[in-house]
């Protein structure tokens, strides 16, 4: 067996947590969850999203979405609306609430950005930024869901 410190999920989880010590308090301060805040930068990228999509694209399982929906939807950040086709299928959209939250918190999470890219450099940022989409693309997505839950 490999030694603890060159397991990858470590070396990855180890990575994780030094970037999210940067951004965690500002979350805080705003009486966000990293989960909710992928939820609504993902809600930023399109229009509306069914559930399972965007399970996918901000890597939460369902069960733990459907919490965080529901939080967010009580908050005013979310809204859930029915499609038209599919009845059962709620189509999610960020309010303009949500979209303030984000702009109020967007020039602090830059500011954050900053401060890694100065530290890590630009260069090697993108360079980790493209190995890491490699990765993900070579070992694929097997269940939408890295296991990071509320």
């Amino acid at each position: 067996m490999r030694a603890f410190r060159r397991s990858l999920p470590m070396a990855l989880l180890k990575a994780r947590e030094a970037v999210m010590a940067r951004f965690r308090p500002l979350l805080h301060e705003h009486d966000l969850t990293e989960q909710q805040w992928r939820v609504l930068r993902a809600l930023t990228t399109a229009d509306e999203f069914r559930a399972g999509e965007l399970a996918r694209v901000s890597s939460i399982s369902m069960p733990s979405l459907s919490r965080i929906l529901r939080t967010l939807e009580k908050r005013e950040l979310i809204q859930r609306g029915i499609e038209d086709k599919d009845l059962r299928a709620a189509q999610i959209s960020i309010t303009p609430s949500g979209r303030d939250m984000i702009a109020l918190i967007a020039p602090h999470s830059e500011r954050r950005y900053a401060e890694i890219t100065a530290a890590f450099g630009a260069d090697r940022l993108a360079t980790l930024y493209g190995l890491l989409d490699e990765l993900a693309d070579c070992l694929g997505d097997p269940d939408g869901s890295d296991g990071d839950e509320e």
